[in-house]
């Protein structure tokens, strides 16, 4: 686990508990809108159903940093459960990730593949060699019981949405491009394989992030820039 992730979970198990509160729109005197029906079949918009939470937030996600985006998700749920016994049944959470985050929704195979681990800055914690593995896909040992399930696996079993930019995604193509001396049709093809399981494609991460706020998500900032 690099220095910053490090940085902030040490943070989160010694701090004392924070205010980390979000407000819908409907909250801040805003009526939610509800758009027509997608008139485009090409994009998967039914994650919009399922933010039926009493809370919502929506996590930003542009930049790596080790995953913060995930880590702030379960924290807010966390923290609502311990202020308010809060059931995590109604809370939604959505996290967008775009823009350099992008490799976040890339399995194992292709951080292996190509050299993600240098491009973020992300060593391996035990060999110190730079990381050939998603940072998110699982929880790096020795941390907290509290901090047990902080990954995505387990995000996508707590009911959370991952939406992913189609712009920013045009990097992990051009890798395949580049690599494996693709058309670019073909290296789109091979790139969705890499694909975690879960995530969900959108036209770009802005699009994504405020949509969610129109279901009635308050909006944060979640990775660090």
């Amino acid at each position: 686990m690099s220095t910053p992730r490090r940085r902030f979970l040490g943070w989160l198990g010694a701090s004392a508990l924070a205010g980390a509160t979000t407000r819908p729109l409907a909250a801040a005197g805003h009526a939610l809108v509800e758009p027509p029906a997608p008139l485009a079949v090409d994009w998967d918009m039914s994650w919009v159903d399922r933010i039926t939470g009493k809370h919502r937030a929506v996590f930003d996600s542009p930049e790596v940093s080790d995953g913060s985006g995930l880590f702030r998700a379960f924290v807010w749920r966390d923290q609502y459960r311990e202020v308010y016994g809060t059931d995590p049944r109604d809370m939604s959470m959505v996290v967008v990730i775009r823009h350099a985050a992008i490799p976040l929704i890339m399995n194992d195979a292709y951080w292996a593949r190509f050299p993600i681990g240098e491009r973020v800055e992300i060593r391996d914690p035990a060999t110190r060699e730079w990381t050939k593995k998603n940072p998110i896909l699982t929880t790096p040992s020795g941390m907290p019981p509290s901090f047990a399930e902080y990954n995505l696996p387990a995000f996508f079993a707590a009911g959370g949405i991952v939406l992913a930019c189609d712009l920013a995604f045009r990097r992990p193509i051009q890798d395949f491009v580049t690599g494996d001396k693709l058309t670019p049709a073909e290296a789109r093809a091979k790139a969705v394989e890499h694909i975690i399981p879960g995530v969900i494609m959108q036209p770009s991460g802005i699009f994504a992030a405020l949509r969610a706020q129109e279901a009635g998500c308050g909006y944060i900032m979640a990775s660090e820039a």
